[in-house]
């Protein structure tokens, strides 16, 4: 199988998430790292890649280096991971769709609505993949989750709960720690802190599971830490498009908390509940039956579950593991297309510029519902009301 070529954007030395990305996408030996403008300082990118493996040549200072030397190749990168601060996501990722290349942004897509609105025609204009790394719906136990409520085994789903709280930032006097400082300033976090940075992901699972998108929701925000003028703890109600009623907290300031992702989903015929920091276990709670413990990695689980599971039952798998499931989706689209061939549709679950967009809108409605005293707002972007 020849390997297809991928390339990376920002993620450089010292990053918390290009390692992640770099051991995802290399994980299955479905991509081969070819090409990286990994530093905004250009000197440092280029030196970086080519202690990671890429020939000089293709160890670019920036991202329109990257883009000029990739789009003129025979061997041009068959997909982009754009992993840069959040303000030039739009820019990169339109840019990159506009000359025919296949993307992976990281979230959020963009910073405005608006932007996001942009993207998602033009990657259908283009007819390109854009795709945004919620990477945690690429656990296998998430995926079997899904698969269980599509094929009905909880019957109508009533009630989701997700939950994104951690205590990182409870500490006051990191008020003037630069890398905390700027999550909480609008001049540069944009109108949300802890609920964009956090709270999306929750919210995007809660969807990703159900298979409802949030049409409207009242939050509560506010700021723990006196000092931020952005949000540290949410509290954020919401209904989804299919019915369902959903409950959604998200905080920075969660001492004892850790990681803090969950995702609980109640059916009219059953329950369950899922953990970030323990995912090779789901609790299943059928009607009027005993508990059960659904193992990653066991038989007789679904084709989404068993398609990304790699390690066998009772060893362990994380997040990188959860993010190259998300490249093994990707790999198999762009191969699909290349071979004219529909793709396997337990593969089919990447996240899209329209969940991206989704997001952003929800992100701007929390913004605005918490500034009204927790009124109701509309939730979708204005192009899918």
């Amino acid at each position: 199988m020849t390997k297809l070529n991928w390339g990376m954007i920002g993620g450089g030395e010292g990053s918390q998430i290009g390692p992640a990305h770099r051991l995802g996408a290399g994980l299955d030996g479905e991509f081969q790292f070819v090409a990286g403008a990994l530093d905004h300082v250009p000197e440092n990118g280029r030196d970086y890649g080519t202690r990671l493996g890429l020939d000089p040549s293709r160890a670019y200072g920036d991202w329109r280096e990257m883009l000029d030397g990739e789009k003129s190749r025979d061997d041009k990168i068959d997909l982009v991971t754009v992993a840069t601060p959040n303000s030039t996501h739009f820019e990169i990722t339109k840019s990159f769709l506009e000359a025919g290349f296949h993307v992976l942004c990281e979230k959020p897509m963009t910073m405005t609505i608006e932007e996001g609105e942009e993207i998602v025609k033009l990657a259908d204009k283009m007819g390109k993949i854009c795709a945004v790394n919620y990477g945690y719906s690429g656990y296998s136990l998430v995926r079997h989750m899904k698969a269980m409520v599509a094929r009905g085994d909880l019957g109508a789903i009533r009630l989701v709960k997700a939950e994104f709280a951690h205590g990182h930032h409870a500490d006051a006097a990191d008020a003037d720690n630069p890398r905390v400082r700027w999550r909480y300033d609008p001049k540069q976090a944009g109108v949300s802190a802890q609920f964009a940075d956090c709270g999306i992901h929750a919210l995007h699972m809660a969807s990703f599971v159900t298979g409802q998108e949030v049409e409207k929701l009242s939050a509560d925000c506010v700021s723990c830490i006196s000092s931020r003028e952005l949000e540290d703890d949410a509290m954020v109600n919401f209904r989804m498009s299919g019915g369902t009623v959903g409950r959604l907290w998200t905080s920075s300031i969660a001492l004892g908390r850790q990681h803090g992702l969950t995702l609980q989903v109640f059916g009219e015929n059953g329950g369950l509940s899922w953990s970030q920091e323990q995912p090779n276990q789901l609790y299943y709670m059928p009607l009027n039956q005993r508990l059960q413990v659904i193992e990653r990695g066991e038989a007789n689980l679904s084709p989404e579950a068993d398609r990304t599971t790699r390690v066998t039952i009772g060893h362990a798998e994380g997040m990188p593991l959860a993010f190259a499931n998300i490249y093994k989706d990707l790999a198999e689209a762009i191969r699909a297309e290349k071979e004219d061939r529909a793709m396997d549709q337990a593969a089919n679950l990447y996240p899209r510029a329209a969940d991206g967009l989704r997001s952003m809108a929800a992100v701007f409605a929390v913004a605005d519902s918490g500034k009204k005293d927790g009124e109701w707002v509309d939730a979708r972007p204005p192009m899918f009301r």
